[in-house]
C-alpha cells in the first residue's frame, strides 16, 4: 500500500536547503533503526583527520540522494515524458534513500580489511528480518526485492538504476556538493539545477539534452578535482592505511588466540568472518573508536601504537617514489627487516588511481558507463565525442606513488640503513 503523508515533512539541509518527504513509506523508512544507524557513520571515512569539517554522515548524504532523485522524477513528471513509468517512482525513491544502508564504520576501509561490499550488506538488510524490510513489505510482498534489484543494478527498468547508479546519478551529485561543502573546498560546486533540468528518460536510459553539455563538463571536472584534492589527499591516505592496519592486526591477533583486554560484541564474529545481519547493524564508528581507545592499553605493542596514532593523529609520513625508487622496494623491505622494522606494518606503498570518465569505445558496444547527449534531431552521442574537455580528462589517471612509514621509528634506525635506502627518506614530508 502506498500512501501520501497528510502533511509534508521537511528536513533543513545545508546543501539542498530543504529535503521534502511526501510519502508515508519514506518517512517510516527514515525512522527505522537501520537508517538511523547511518547518523553514526561518517560519509568521508577518515577524511575528518585532514579536513576538520568533514564530519557529515551517511544519513545526511542518503537524504540528499533521495532529494535529488525526487527532484529529477518531479521534473520528468512535469514534462510528461512517455519513457518514465509512473509505477516505478516509489521504487526509485526508496532505492535512492537506502542505497548506502549497508555501509560499515569508516566505510571503504573496513570493506577492504574484511573483503566485503556494502552493496551486498544493503541487500541483506533490505531482504532480512529488519524494520526496513517490514516497512517495505507493507507496500507489497515483493517490494524489498524490487529495491534490492536496483541496488544490484539488475532491476527490470534500467532508467531507475540510472537515477541511483550511473556516471551522472543522484549519488554522485550529492556527494560532490556535500563533500565540497563540509571540506570547505570549491571544486565540487556544480550547477545541479541546470543538470536536472537537462535530464531526459529516453530509450531505457537517462540522457542529457545537448544544451546541458557544459554543465555536465563542469560536473566531471569537479569530480576529477575532488578525487585528487580531497578523496586521494595523501594525509587522508595515511590515516586510511593506519586504520586498515589496526583492523588487520586485531584480526590477526584474534585468529592467533590472543587474549584481548577489551573485545566487545560483535567484533569476534567480524574477525571470524561469520557476522550476521543483526550483529552487523551494531557496528558503528562509536563502537570502533571505543575499541581503539581501549586497545591503546592492549598488551600487543604494535596494536597499541597503531591505535594511539589513529586517535591522536600521529599519522605516518610519506615520501614520493619515482621509477628508480620503485625498483628498490625489495631492497627497502629487506633493509627495514634487518634494522627491526616490520615490512608489513612499518611501510606501505600507495598508488591511487581514478577513472574520471570512461569514454565510449565503439568496438565494446556497451554504453552503460557513458553519459549520452540527446541532440535536436533526437540522436544520441556519447559526450566525449562532442566535448574536448571530457576527452582531456578521460581514461585512467594514476596519482603519485607514496611510501608511508612511522617517522619516529625510522629516525631511530636511520644511521643503520644502507646509504641508498636512507637517501630516499632525506626529503620526507
Amino acid at each position: 500500500m502506498h500512501r501520501r503523508l497528510r502533511e509534508e515533512k521537511v528536513f533543513k539541509d545545508p546543501v539542498h536547503n530543504y529535503i521534502h518527504v511526501q510519502d508515508e513509506v519514506i518517512w517510516s523508512l527514515i525512522n527505522t533503526p537501520e537508517f538511523q544507524r547511518l547518523r553514526r557513520i561518517r560519509q568521508l571515512g577518515t577524511s575528518y583527520l585532514t579536513f576538520h569539517g568533514a564530519e557529515h554522515s551517511r544519513f545526511s548524504h542518503s537524504l540528499g540522494v533521495y532529494e535529488i532523485t525526487r527532484r529529477i522524477i518531479s521534473q520528468f513528471e512535469r514534462s510528461g515524458y512517455a519513457d518514465w513509468p509512473q509505477g516505478d517512482k516509489l521504487v526509485a525513491l526508496c532505492a535512492a534513500l537506502l542505497h548506502d544502508l549497508g555501509h560499515g564504520p569508516f566505510s571503504h576501509s573496513i570493506e577492504e580489511a574484511f573483503q566485503m561490499h556494502h552493496e551486498d550488506w544493503t541487500c541483506k538488510i533490505l531482504l532480512g528480518d529488519t524494520e526496513v524490510g517490514a516497512v517495505m513489505r507493507e507496500v507489497s510482498a515483493d517490494f524489498p526485492d524490487k529495491v534490492a534489484a536496483v541496488i544490484r543494478k539488475d532491476y527490470e527498468n534500467p532508467i531507475v538504476v540510472n537515477l541511483v547508479s550511473s556516471p551522472l546519478d543522484a549519488d554522485r551529485m550529492d556527494y560532490l556538493l556535500r563533500d565540497a561543502y563540509f571540506t570547505g573546498v570549491n571544486y565540487g560546486t556544480i550547477d545541479m539545477d541546470r543538470i536536472i533540468r537537462m535530464l531526459r528518460p529516453y530509450q531505457g536510459r537517462v540522457v542529457v539534452k545537448e544544451s546541458g553539455m557544459h554543465a555536465v563538463e563542469d560536473y566531471l571536472m569537479s569530480r576529477y578535482q575532488m578525487y585528487w584534492q580531497v578523496y586521494f589527499h595523501p594525509v587522508t591516505r595515511s590515516s586510511e592505511i593506519i586504520l586498515r592496519q589496526i583492523l588487520r592486526r586485531a584480526k590477526e591477533l584474534y585468529r592467533n588466540g590472543h587474549h584481548f583486554g577489551f573485545l566487545p560484541h560483535p567484533l569476534p564474529d567480524l574477525f571470524r568472518g561469520n557476522i550476521g545481519v543483526a550483529d552487523y547493524l551494531q557496528l558503528d564508528e562509536a563502537l570502533m573508536q571505543t575499541a581503539f581507545m581501549q586497545w591503546t592499553k592492549e598488551n600487543d605493542e604494535l596494536l597499541s601504537d597503531l591505535c594511539s596514532r589513529f586517535l591522536n593523529r600521529k599519522l605516518y609520513k610519506y615520501v614520493e617514489l619515482d621509477t628508480p625508487e620503485l625498483e628498490m622496494l625489495d631492497e627497502i623491505r629487506e633493509a627495514f627487516a634487518r634494522v627491526g622494522l616490520s615490512p608489513e606494518y612499518d611501510m606501505e606503498i600507495d598508488f591511487p588511481t581514478d577513472l574520471p570518465y570512461d569514454v565510449f569505445r565503439p568496438d565494446e558496444g556497451v554504453r552503460q558507463k557513458q553519459i549520452l547527449l540527446l541532440d535536436r534531431q533526437e540522436r544520441l552521442r556519447e559526450i566525449s565525442e562532442v566535448s574536448d574537455i571530457v576527452r582531456s580528462i578521460s581514461g585512467l589517471h594514476r596519482g603519485k606513488t607514496h611510501l608511508y612509514y612511522p617517522d619516529n621509528k625510522l629516525c631511530a634506525v636511520m644511521d643503520r640503513l644502507p646509504q641508498a635506502v636512507a637517501r630516499i627518506f632525506e626529503q620526507r614530508n
